[in-house]
């Protein structure tokens, strides 16, 4: 499993761009956790979350909790999307990874739009 690992990583590293997009992904990923811990203040304001499953859509009340997922939701995307692109430049090539990692990116910059849009709206001050 190591071995595997470490080969994965050595394929990474030869790819200049894609390390790039690899350490751009991880450092976004940063930043919104970093922002979202920062701006999340605990409050007893109940935060109106919107929930949806194959049908009518509701509106339920949340916790400030709530708003920490998105933090932890871009680092998750950030190591599955290195780690996919990883696996489909080694199978693939070399556009498709990159496909990947960009999509990966976009995906951390919109969660970080949405948790902007839900503090900004929820924002106890």
């Amino acid at each position: 499993m190591l071995n595997k690992i470490t080969t994965s990583l050595k394929q990474l590293f030869t790819n200049r761009y894609l390390t790039t997009l690899a350490i751009v992904m991880i450092l976004l990923a940063l930043a919104n956790l970093i922002y979202i811990v920062l701006t999340v203040q605990p409050s007893e304001l109940q935060l109106v979350a919107h929930y949806t499953a194959f049908g009518i859509t509701n509106l339920y009340r949340d916790q400030w909790i709530y708003l920490w997922g998105f933090g932890l939701f871009g680092l998750l995307v950030a190591f599955f999307h290195i780690g996919l692109s990883i696996k489909v430049y080694i199978a693939k090539g070399h556009p498709l990874a990159l496909m990947i990692a960009w999509l990966g990116i976009a995906i951390i910059v919109f969660a970080w739009i949405m948790a902007f849009s839900i503090i900004n709206v929820w924002s106890p001050l």
